[in-house]
């Protein structure tokens, strides 16, 4: 090898830099490299020093090993690891994984790896390709298979869902080829190249290219693409114990650096007052629960009604409990005074004047300490308000209701085998006891925003509620018949929002995917983020404080005929269904969508379908196309918005 140049030309050209950003991998080498300073960077290490010292970039790499093997590079000095991911592996150089790899992975198990790579013994239906030692005996690819993996190879998927590879200036292709699979990544939304190799272990052990695999030979042999056990799985394999995210939320409350009490002056000073508790400052962040408190403090404000709103200065899962810290979030009249404690707060507030108008409402508690609370709220001579059911916080920890976050648990009894197999079970009571207190010291009138809501509510639990009442957030008014459609235009099928799983996009996606090639249809969708694992068109929209009809109007505007809301959770109203139908689009939903199943089950509005398989038989027989916007003969609508609590405050 070339001896070393001066560390400032040790740095490399930036095409190959950014190559070797795509594949390289910080925490192997940080793990087995442990004379690293803390403080430096891993990656800024292996570039200016660490390949010259023969360290491995990732664990499929060995450095030492692909100079010894290659003359020609060595003896021009030139880094290996970019050479090969830039034209190595196009020339058919071989590669050896590092020695370190097997230590590496006795530290972290071997996850993604798990399949090893033992030696070739030839796979059914594949020309047997000349074998390399990438990743332990992964396996040099032939033009064949090559020239099958580009045909099917989606480098606008790709590049999408690895910035870092589109960043890097590489061809996605031969990123993929060189050090994408090996890094479990996908060359388009069909194929998963984790799940192949887990679901087939005969291609694991033969360190065959598993998508070239599937091509050539597992496609027509009736292997699944991608794992056929559903999104569900994933989510369920992900999830994150709810004692983690509440020891997070702990941590990150005892962060928060608060402001001096002097900046909550303002405060002694309020006359008429309205007071909202959320998880969350509205004014910062996009949701219908934000747009709701914006509603609502805009119509006090009009009313020349001063509006404070208290939220959790780093959110927290559940009820806060009074030993735990709970930094509070401060906004007055849309301006915010920075974090406090709930004390400061308290003693910052005064009763008012005599006949000064005052109100409250609770929109969550999640975050919050019903004690303290409460406390504020006497400091400003409040005892009486409203309790919104924007979720059901009030009956469990999981809000959404949704056993592990896959499945909707209709709220059994706390003793039940179904809680007890729930990861949010063993947070159910303390999550109960807290709402409770703050029933007991305060008089409650409980508001939904859907009647189906109030009532599952009222069945599930037995909190002490002064009243109840339900008031819609919108409602519609008959606006006219839509303007005609071509007959012969595909139906317009859309998915609104962004794109979670919790709003049911993984049902949206995998349609789209299945009927990707059916011309009877086209998939869109419309939202704030794209997402390019589903074949769908991406059109921005976000409903914001200044256009809050963005979405309706972007629903008449592109002429949708259906919009699927097939969410996981029982929706306690769902502004996005509204949307919908005030555009023209009919609403297409699954039972346990709680309030957009009973808006769509009215046969003006949409369909309410028993399940995704009913779904999918509905779009392959194409008795779905009845509801396009020409065979219905849509009607478009004007959505008019409640001023929640101010409209049950007496002006």
């Amino acid at each position: 090898m070339a001896a070393p140049a001066p560390v400032e030309d040790r740095i490399l050209a930036e095409a190959d830099l950014r190559a070797i950003s795509t594949a390289f991998d910080p925490d192997f080498y940080r793990a087995v490299y442990t004379d690293l300073p803390a403080e430096m960077d891993a990656l800024w290490h292996y570039r200016v020093a660490g390949w010259l010292e023969a360290r491995d970039p990732a664990t499929w790499f060995s450095t030492a090993r692909y100079l010894e093997e290659n003359p020609d590079v060595a003896a021009a000095g030139i880094e290996p690891f970019s050479h090969y991911l830039r034209r190595g592996h196009r020339e058919g150089r071989d590669v050896r994984p590092s020695r370190l790899m097997s230590a590496y992975y006795g530290q972290v198990g071997w996850g993604a790896h798990e399949w090893g790579y033992p030696a070739f013994d030839g796979a059914p239906g594949l020309a047997p390709p000349r074998r390399s030692r990438a990743a332990g005996g992964a396996l040099l690819l032939t033009d064949e298979h090559r020239a099958a993996i580009a045909a099917e190879f989606d480098a606008h998927y790709y590049l999408a869902v690895n910035p870092d590879v589109a960043q890097s200036g590489m061809d996605p292709l031969d990123h993929f080829l060189a050090a994408g699979w090996i890094e479990g990544r996908d060359p388009n939304a069909r194929f998963s190249v984790r799940d192949y190799l887990a679901d087939n272990p005969d291609v694991a052990a033969t360190g065959v290219h598993p998508f070239a695999h599937y091509l050539l030979a597992g496609r027509a042999e009736g292997r699944a693409a991608k794992s056929q056990l559903g999104f569900r799985y994933d989510v369920i394999a992900r999830l994150k114990p709810v004692e983690d995210r509440l020891a997070d939320a702990l941590a990150a409350a005892q962060r928060v650096r608060l402001d001096p009490p002097e900046r909550l002056a303002p405060l002694a000073d309020l006359g008429d007052l309205h007071i909202t508790f959320s998880h969350d400052d509205y004014t910062a962040h996009s949701g219908g629960l934000q747009m709701c408190v914006r509603r609502e403090s805009e119509r006090f404000m009009a009313r020349g009604v001063d509006h404070l709103h208290l939220f959790p200065a780093a959110f927290s899962p559940m009820v806060r409990l009074a030993d735990e810290p709970g930094p509070l979030g401060v906004v007055l009249n849309g301006h915010r005074l920075g974090p406090h404690g709930a004390a400061a707060v308290q003693a910052a507030l005064t009763p008012g004047s005599v006949g000064a108008r005052r109100s409250f409402a609770i929109h969550s508690l999640l975050g919050h300490d019903p004690d303290a609370t409460a406390d504020i709220l006497a400091a400003a001579g409040l005892s009486a308000g409203f309790f919104w059911l924007h979720d059901f916080a009030s009956v469990c920890a999981g809000f959404h209701l949704l056993r592990n976050d896959v499945e909707d648990c209709a709220a059994p009894p706390r003793d039940s085998a179904a809680c007890g197999v729930c990861a949010y079970g063993p947070f159910r009571a303390r999550q109960e006891a807290g709402h409770r207190r703050l029933f007991d010291r305060l008089a409650l009138t409980v508001v939904a925003p859907s009647q189906v809501t109030l009532d599952f509510w009222r069945a599930h639990t037995d909190l002490p509620a002064r009243g109840a009442v339900a008031l819609p957030h919108a409602t519609l008014k008959p606006r006219g018949p839509a303007p005609q459609t071509a007959a012969d235009r595909p139906l317009r099928v859309a998915y609104l929002g962004m794109p979670t799983v919790l709003k049911g996009w993984p049902v949206f996606r995998d349609l789209a995917i299945r009927l990707a090639e059916d011309p009877r249809y086209a998939f869109l969708h419309l939202g704030g983020q794209p997402d390019p694992s589903a074949p769908a068109a991406f059109h921005a929209v976000v409903a914001t404080g200044d256009r809050p009809r963005a979405m309706q109007e972007a629903i008449e505007a592109l002429e949708v005929d259906v919009a699927l809301l097939w969410p996981l959770c029982r929706e306690t109203f769902s502004f996005t269904a509204y949307e919908a139908a005030a555009g023209g689009a009919a609403v297409i939903t699954g039972p346990d969508s709680g309030n957009v199943a009973a808006f769509a089950s009215d046969p003006a509005i949409g369909r309410v379908l028993a399940d995704e398989a009913t779904l999918l038989q509905a779009f392959q027989g194409g008795e779905i196309v009845a509801l396009s916007r020409r065979k219905r003969k849509a009607r478009v609508f004007d959505q008019v918005y409640s001023g929640l609590s101010a409209d049950l405050v007496t002006p």
